[in-house]
């Protein structure tokens, strides 16, 4: 069989893949030869921009199958009955760049995309089931105390607690984090989480707010903080090959999806607020409920154009699916397609990776850079040429809201608090080695550069968790500083 011929972009056989065009062989290269303009050109472009957050990772595609009966909360199509949904997921640290190690300690994100039967279906989540923040206006402030300082361009751990010990509704979360789970082993053996709450409509109509939890099947392992820095240097991609050579060789990797329904009446004199994102609902309260099983089992063809390029947005919601009062997730719901504009591009959903698979895209949409299957008339609606037409849903996601425009937080429950829950995990969900780690964890983070007052305000943010688990921390830093 005959080599391929090498050609231009636009199907030209080229003249040469060694030699530029030249004035003699040693003289000047010339403008006019395309062929070396169009190599140069698009070598300078062809990385996109990476991601202001989750710029390193990666995934995987796969499909979700649903083994139990949920259909009395939902009429989802991807939620009923013996289903299976092609899907893709993809894995990712926070804070770092596209070249940071994978074991960093950060958590880590747990993007999916459900190309169902009645149009994608996407859940942004992390490996824990809080976060730091509970208003977007506070989001872009927290990524930038993670990112690099503008003098010296170094990552600062003073920056970090000082956001931190000055956001007091952060210390859940960050119990999470200087954990054992703030340093997964790989990305098969973590948990994912929706984090915020979601809307369930079933056919009649009714509502339910749910969580989303993926319970790995492989188990959860971590590494320890040493064993996290050692492998940084060793292989600082670790997780993403762990995860295609797992699955290059069979052993594909899932999760049990498990969710937690609360009664849409429960939520008004529920005794926390249950939109935070800093809290969980405890399992006594509302108990995990099968639903299926999600399993990774194809690895990429091209990782740029399948994982790279792959935009998840938490606005993609299908029929029996909504938002809740979660502001955090009301501000995401703008905020994630707004970024794939800027970073890809305003047809961004055009790419193969992020156009429905198992329904026809029907949308009037049209022009703008890289559109290549603009429609054809009418690009208007509404219209008398039998172009498509909007139905309306029998069912919307919605919830009552009353009183004036404010800046305010939500109304307090009960039992609201930025304390409580962290402290609980701390005396009740981990064992002595588990708080002697975090203590570790902890201490040897603040070694690195915190200042003095700084210091003094993190002390204080963990007696506040817990007043053992603080005076442990201070004594531990205090006979480090020492030595």
């Amino acid at each position: 069989m005959p080599n391929k011929k090498t050609t231009t972009n636009a199907g030209i056989p080229a003249e040469s893949d060694e030699h530029s065009l030249t004035v003699g062989p040693d003289g000047p290269v010339l403008l006019q030869d395309h062929y070396l303009i169009e190599k140069m050109a698009q070598f300078n472009r062809e990385r996109v921009p990476e991601r202001v957050v989750h710029a390193k990772g990666g995934g995987a595609f796969g499909t979700f199958e649903v083994s139990q009966d949920v259909s009395q909360y939902t009429r989802a199509a991807l939620f009923q009955p013996g289903v299976s949904t092609e899907m893709l997921a993809r894995f990712s640290t926070v804070a770092g760049e596209l070249g940071s190690p994978d074991t960093w300690r950060d958590p880590r994100g747990f993007a999916l995309k459900f190309y169902t039967s009645e149009g994608n279906f996407d859940l942004v989540g992390n490996n824990t089931p809080v976060f730091f923040v509970r208003d977007p206006m506070k989001f872009q402030d927290f990524i930038r105390s993670q990112k690099r300082r503008a003098d010296t361009h170094l990552r600062d751990h003073d920056m970090q607690w000082d956001f931190w010990t000055l956001s007091p509704e952060s210390a859940h979360m960050v119990t999470w984090l200087m954990g054992d789970r703030g340093l997964p082993k790989t990305w098969r053996n973590m948990n994912g989480y929706s984090s915020h709450t979601y809307m369930w409509i079933n056919a009649a109509g009714e509502q339910f707010w749910v969580k989303y939890h993926f319970k790995t099947n492989q188990g959860i392992d971590f590494y320890t903080q040493q064993d996290g820095d050692d492998m940084a240097a060793i292989d600082t991609d670790c997780h993403i090959r762990d995860l295609y050579e797992h699955i290059a060789k069979g052993d594909y990797p899932s999760w049990t999806l498990m969710v937690q329904i609360m009664p849409y009446e429960d939520a008004e004199t529920y005794r926390f607020n249950p939109f935070d994102l800093t809290k969980v609902w405890p399992h006594g309260d509302y108990p995990l409920r099968e639903v299926g099983t999600l399993t990774l089992n194809r690895n990429p063809e091209n990782y740029h154009t399948d994982i790279e390029l792959a935009a998840f947005e938490p606005s993609n919601f299908v029929a029996g699916t909504g938002p809740s009062p979660d502001k955090m997730l009301l501000g995401r719901l703008f905020s994630y397609p707004d970024t794939h504009r800027y970073r890809i591009g305003p047809n961004y959903m055009d790419l193969p990776v992020n156009r429905p698979r198992a329904t026809t895209r029907n949308a009037y949409a049209k022009d703008g850079p890289m559109r290549y299957d603009n429609p054809g008339d009418p690009v208007y609606a509404p219209n008398s040429y039998n172009g498509p037409h909007a139905a309306e849903p029998e069912h919307i996601a919605s919830w009552e809201v009353e009183g004036s425009m404010t800046r305010a937080a939500a109304t307090l429950h009960p039992e609201d608090d930025d304390w409580g829950q962290a402290g609980t995990m701390v005396r009740e969900v981990l064992d002595d080695a588990a708080r002697q780690r975090l203590v570790n964890n902890i201490a040897g983070h603040l070694l690195k550069g915190v200042s003095e007052k700084v210091l003094l305000r993190a002390f204080e943010y963990w007696r506040n968790v817990d007043k053992d688990l603080g005076d442990r921390v201070e004594k531990t830093v205090r006979e480090q500083q020492a030595d």
